[in-house]
């Protein structure tokens, strides 16, 4: 054996030993007999919302950096999920229709969106959601309200429900 080799032994043989004594104190207590301690895979898909029939009105945008953008309308912003993977959207001044998929419990994508293109006015929200809607990815509900959240972590979008008509 060549000197590098020698001298590389002992750290290979202390991260042996450690694994080692890591993977002992890891090992779950022996079980009763004709138990098994592996979880049995649940049969059940993971509960996925609804969202074909709801809609919803823009509360605000947080940034990761801390950033929040809120509407002056929130009215002004809305989502209309329709049956059949399509969607009404208002961004503004601007109307339009797109498409929607959930392919999973927790994940959404947006197909493009064929809006009208009228020039909101200055302080428009519009140009910000529309370079960001292709990319949003995931979303979540809680207490009632949607969260849109876009990939790499860049920012949420919160949605309120639209209070039904009477």
């Amino acid at each position: 054996m060549n000197r590098y080799t020698l001298s590389a032994l002992p750290i290979v043989l202390l991260a042996l030993t450690a694994g080692m004594t890591t993977a002992a104190s890891q090992t779950p207590p022996p079980t009763p007999a004709g138990k098994s301690q592996t979880p049995k895979p649940s049969t059940k898909p993971s509960p996925s919302f609804k969202f074909a029939g709801t809609s919803w009105q823009l509360v605000k945008f947080q940034s990761m950096d801390d950033t929040t953008l809120t509407p002056d309308d929130g009215s002004k912003y809305t989502i209309e999920f329709l049956a059949g993977g399509k969607l009404n959207a208002r961004i503004d001044c601007n109307r339009g229709i797109g498409t929607w998929k959930s392919a999973s419990p927790s994940q959404i994508e947006f197909g493009p969106l064929a809006l009208t293109r009228a020039q909101c006015p200055p302080g428009s929200m519009h140009d910000q959601i529309v370079k960001m809607w292709p990319n949003i990815r995931s979303y979540v509900v809680r207490d009632g309200h949607l969260f849109l959240a876009i990939k790499m972590d860049s920012g949420i979008y919160e949605f309120e429900p639209i209070p039904k008509k009477k």
